[in-house]
């Protein structure tokens, strides 16, 4: 037996809301066209933890809890070996983009090896690190200039 189609009911108009002026007691937010600026990139710290510093060649450190408590004060990025093997363990600290802007440059300490160094580390880098903290006192006697790396020349280097 075929079905009858049922019958459609008419649909009723349906009521728009009426705007009201102001019913809210806040606002609305502007809208931005630009999405705020992001806070300042802090410093960041880079250990050496390739084939003297961060092994058992440098006895009495505990070299995961040293990397842990540096990234507890900024960024820490673990390197290969940075070529200073007779400082380690070695860090780096490295100013933040406006200390940098600003001319300073990252600050080199070896010998990093036991807890209160570190901790001097700490400070200094919550402090804002180079060229934004005075570099503590103690910290001079863990600093070393860059090494400087030598390129051998190559025949476009002659020419």
């Amino acid at each position: 037996m075929p079905m009858e189609p049922s019958p459609v009911a008419e649909a009723s108009p349906v009521a728009k809301p009426t705007p009201v002026a102001d019913a809210s007691p806040f606002p609305e937010p502007p809208l931005l066209s630009d999405p705020p600026p992001a806070a300042p990139a802090p410093c960041r710290i880079v250990v050496c933890r390739d084939c003297c510093c961060g092994s058992p060649k440098v006895t009495g450190v505990d070299h995961a809890e040293q990397t842990t408590r540096l990234a507890e004060a900024a960024p820490v990025r673990v390197s290969a070996c940075l070529d200073v093997c007779e400082r380690a363990n070695v860090v780096v600290v490295q100013p933040s983009a406006a200390a940098r802007a600003a001319g300073a440059r990252p600050v080199w300490l070896g010998l990093v090896n036991d807890p209160d160094a570190t901790e001097d580390i700490v400070s200094w880098v919550r402090a804002g690190g180079p060229g934004i903290a005075a570099q503590p006192d103690i910290l001079e006697l863990y600093a070393f200039p860059p090494p400087r790396r030598t390129r051998t020349a190559t025949p476009a280097d002659t020419n």
